[in-house]
Order: structure tokens, then sequence, then C-alpha cells
């Protein structure tokens, strides 16, 4: 197919695990990111806004890298491009930041490429590019997406995909300093126990139920998680008090997103989100974090192309 000359992505920002889910259950916010793309003489990378300030502006960019791959596997030269990218989402604070780059620049790039990956396809490369598919799902395909990682790289991601609970609101807390993913996983054990095995996945079982079938009532215990947060709450002051504490202050339920260190807390009404924001403000500032407050939307749209150019 004739190669197309221009394109331009929307992706929505993600969270990840919801407690128990670990590596598995994501879901998608009214929160984005945008990225313009473009065949071109000499490859430019242009970052707008302050959310992506300090990331390379060559060919090792993160979005030029992935472009460059697609473009590979579909059997065509890599080509120079022109980038633009925005993000709405903070860099490093658990929010699908790098997630949402790698579906972007792949469905970007595959319009511009003619189209020769189905979005299956590129659920597998963002997938294995990012080493787990619950943000690349969530903000590939939006709503809810629980999946898990196949054995061989060559087969599909098996996942399901389903809208999020009606009135389903979030606050998400974020506090003023990043924490690299890495750095997040390094505090994990390497080994779990039986008990603590079984826990989780019983209450990530119950939690996808619960999401499913709209049962807001099951959230706050459906949440509970053994595997990622008791280990992460060294990183994240206030994590402990808020998990403990935010469903008697307002909050359906609350989880680290992600590696963190942004923190969630679910909620229905505006009387609940403002009885979540007093608790989280008491709680921050006799930790001494400063933080910012976002109200967010889940998303049910995923990346989609919103405009393009064509000669």
């Amino acid at each position: 197919m004739v190669a197309r000359p221009a394109v331009r992505v929307r992706i929505p920002a993600s969270t990840a695990n919801l407690g128990p889910g670990f590596d598995t259950l994501g879901m998608a916010f009214e929160l984005y990111s945008v990225i313009e793309m473009s065949i071109a003489e000499l490859t430019t990378i242009v970052v707008e806004g302050p959310e992506l300030q300090g990331v390379p502006l060559d060919k090792s960019n993160l979005l030029y890298e992935v472009a460059a791959d697609l473009f590979q596997k579909a059997g065509q030269p890599a080509p120079e491009l022109l980038i633009r990218a925005s993000s709405e989402a903070p860099l490093t604070r658990g929010l699908g930041s790098s997630a949402a780059a790698i579906v972007g620049a792949l469905v970007a790039a595959n319009h511009l490429a003619g189209e020769p990956f189905t979005r299956e396809e590129l659920f597998r490369m963002a997938t294995w590019r990012e080493g787990h598919p619950d943000n690349v799902g969530a903000s590939l395909f939006g709503g809810v997406v629980v999946a898990s990682m196949p054995e061989h790289e060559h087969e599909e991601i098996p996942f399901v995909r389903f809208d999020p609970p009606a009135g389903l609101k979030t606050l998400a807390i974020i506090p003023d300093f990043p924490l690299s993913t890495e750095k997040a996983r390094n505090v994990l054990p390497t080994m779990y126990s039986k008990h603590d095995v079984i826990y989780n996945v019983g209450h990530s079982s119950l939690l996808v139920a619960a999401l499913a079938h709209s049962r807001l009532d099951l959230l706050s215990q459906a949440m509970k998680d053994r595997m990622h947060q008791p280990y992460r709450a060294e990183l994240v002051p206030g994590l402990s008090e808020i998990l403990q504490e935010a469903t008697e202050n307002g909050a359906l339920g609350a989880t680290l997103s992600g590696a963190g260190p942004t923190i969630l807390c679910f909620y229905q009404t505006d009387e609940n989100c403002n009885q979540i924001r007093s608790f989280v403000e008491r709680v921050m500032n006799g930790q001494g974090v400063s933080y910012r407050a976002m109200q967010l939307n889940p998303d049910q749209l995923g990346a989609q192309v919103v405009f393009e150019e064509r000669e």
C-alpha cells in the first residue's frame, strides 16, 4: 500500500494493577498524549509542554525507535520522520506514559506504512516492548483490559476488554517526585508465600468480576494486595495510610497506580471527592510531601487517529 504522509494520534493515559492485578489489569483515563508523525527529509523531534522536557530529540527517542521498528517489521526501510509530541500525563509517575508513547508511535507508524498490521498485532508488539500488557492494552483499546503474557513472543496476547462501571470516578494524587519502574520493581521480593499468592489470586479475580458487573461495593475488599503495594510503601510517603483509611474517608477503594508514586482513590459523588481531598491533604501534609490532585474519568475509546493530511 502507498504510504500516507501525515497522521495525528491521541492516546489515553492509564493505570495498571489496581491493587492485586499485578501486570495483568489496566484501565484508561481521559488524560491524553498526542503524537503527530509524518515522513520527512531529516528526522526532527519536537516536544511541547512541560511534561516531556528532557527526553531525547534524536533517533534514540522512544517514539522514533518504535516507529522505525514497525516499518522494518513491515518490510519497509525506516524513513526519516517529523515527530511532534505532547502529553497531559507526567512522566515516571505511574500513569503509563511510556505505554502511551509506545502505543501512539505504533498506531501512527502503522498508519503511515499503509496499515500493514491489525490492532491485535500492534498490541503484541507494544506488550513485548513494554514488558507487560496492562498499560499498553488500556491505552490501545480503552476501558478496562485484563490480559496475560503468552509463553512465546509470536503468540497473540490473550485479553478481554470491557467498559468500566458507569459513574466510577478517580482522584489521582500525584506526588511532586518521580519514581522509576525499575526502582519500584527492585524493592519487590523474588519469592512469595503460598498464602500471599492465594490471597492475590482471590482478590484479583474478585476485582475483575466486580468491575465487569459494576459491583462498586466490593472494590474496598477486592483492591487489597500483598504482592507489591506493601513493599513499595517505603518509596511513597503516605501510601500505607491512604490505602488503609481511604474507604473510611469517602473512597470506594484506593491503589498505587502502576509502579507509583501516583495514588488513586475511586469514588462516585462530588461529596465523596471533597471528603477524599481533605483526608489526602491531611496525610500528605503530615508527610511533608507536595503533590497535585487530578480528577480523572475513564476513557473508553483508546488510541484514536484524530487528524490526517493526504497528498
